[in-house]
């Protein structure tokens, strides 16, 4: 029985609302059947955030679905979950957030080459609503200009 193995789950919503201004790679600490359920791709990171609580650094609200071949012990969808960094890069983020106002975004769940799941998170500023129009008009443009080229 050959599982599908999804290389990649992006936050696409997230390159529209913020400007990325530095990324990591943090490890996450999940559950067998959340593993099982995101190499099939059944994950969602469009309502995710990061948060510091306790010293740890926290994935909220990032929905992986239940293990369809799970039993009574499957994991939570939506349940809080931990991101591994080194403590300097901890320490580093939570300074910038509570200084200057950043954000930390989940962007991308994957699996490194190891076989390990990973998330890409940024330290993000959000994006006013004028820079939206003009990221939006950036890329109708784009698809114009290739369109044109295409004919």
């Amino acid at each position: 029985m050959a599982q599908n193995i999804i290389k990649e789950i992006v936050n696409r919503k997230a390159r529209h609302e913020y400007h990325c201004l530095q990324k990591f790679e943090a490890g996450i600490a999940l559950l067998g059947t959340e593993v099982k359920s995101l190499k099939a791709g059944n994950a969602n990171l469009s309502d995710a955030y990061c948060i510091f609580e306790g010293g740890h650094l926290l994935l909220k609200s990032a929905f992986i679905a239940e293990y369809k071949h799970g039993n009574i012990n499957n994991h939570e969808t939506r349940r809080d979950r931990i991101l591994l960094l080194r403590k300097s890069e901890l320490k580093k983020l939570e300074r910038r957030i509570t200084e200057k106002g950043l954000t930390c975004v989940p962007y991308k769940f994957y699996f490194n080459e190891r076989g390990y799941a990973k998330v890409e998170i940024w330290l993000a500023q959000g994006k006013k609503s004028f820079d939206k129009r003009h990221s939006i008009k950036e890329k109708d443009m784009k698809r114009d200009m290739d369109r044109s080229m295409k004919y």
